[in-house]
């Protein structure tokens, strides 16, 4: 197979590995690493950071993927042109349930697809879910490593900033629906489309009546249990992997 590289993550096939860990944020792959032997930073170009380790003899990439649907869907379609089947989104994520608490994760069942970019692959009839197997091992995974969990719909969404954002968290939150994010709608409907096994574990930083920004602000400054919520993420993830990779080693 020709060694193509890829013109966003700027990596190519060879690596033969394929397991991902998709954060949002750059520096969240950093985070990652210091739960893995052997890493290596392999490129970071735009929002695009991609580092190789392994996670007890596992090899693993850790793919930045920036924020929202779009970018997202860049990142899973190169990662899949070089050999990647499995992917776990670690993100975070804002609460419409008052039971959700700062640090709680959410584990995805499925996506309201209120983004554009999964509607841009295929109608909304299409429904927005994880691999059932993966994801059987992901709520395994969080039960082991006794974190507060929450496993249930999530919606998408592509702003923070429209003029009826109360009105639309009041709506679904009526709804049931757990918790808002930017990318899992995406990651699951091309996760679909292109026979990529996914799931999504979105980590609470804003509680259903709290303050967006402070929320958000108090996480990047390391300020409250929305960072003990991702060290929870990635191990829950991580150890989702290797459980998976115990049965399903082709």
């Amino acid at each position: 197979m020709k060694n193509i590289l890829q013109p966003h993550i700027r990596i190519g096939n060879g690596y033969e590995v394929k397991y991902a860990l998709l954060p949002g944020d750059p520096g969240r792959v950093d985070e990652v690493a210091k739960f893995l032997d052997h890493t290596e930073e392999l490129a970071y170009n735009r929002e695009y950071k991609t580092i190789i380790g392994s996670y007890k003899g596992v090899k693993i990439f850790v793919s930045s993927t920036g924020i929202g649907g779009v970018s997202a869907g860049i990142a899973i379609e190169e990662l899949k042109n070089i050999g990647v089947k499995v992917m776990i989104r670690i993100g975070s994520c804002g609460a419409l349930q008052p039971h959700l608490r700062l640090g709680d994760l959410v584990i995805a069942s499925g996506a309201v697809r209120n983004d554009g970019a999964s509607y841009a692959y295929i109608n909304k009839a299409y429904p927005a879910i994880p691999d059932p197997e993966l994801l059987f091992h992901v709520m395994n995974a969080a039960k082991k490593n006794q974190s507060t969990n929450h496993t249930g719909i999530v919606r998408c969404h592509d702003s923070f900033y429209t003029d009826k954002e109360q009105e639309i968290d009041k709506f679904w939150s009526e709804k049931g629906i757990l918790a808002s994010d930017m990318e899992t709608a995406a990651l699951f409907v091309i996760g679909g489309l292109r026979g990529i096994k996914t799931a999504s574990i979105l980590n609470v930083v804003v509680e259903k009546e709290g303050d967006l920004e402070g929320g958000i602000n108090d996480y990047i400054d390391e300020k409250n249990n929305s960072r003990r919520g991702e060290e929870q993420e990635i191990l829950t993830a991580l150890e989702a992997i290797v459980s998976y990779e115990s049965i399903y080693k082709n």
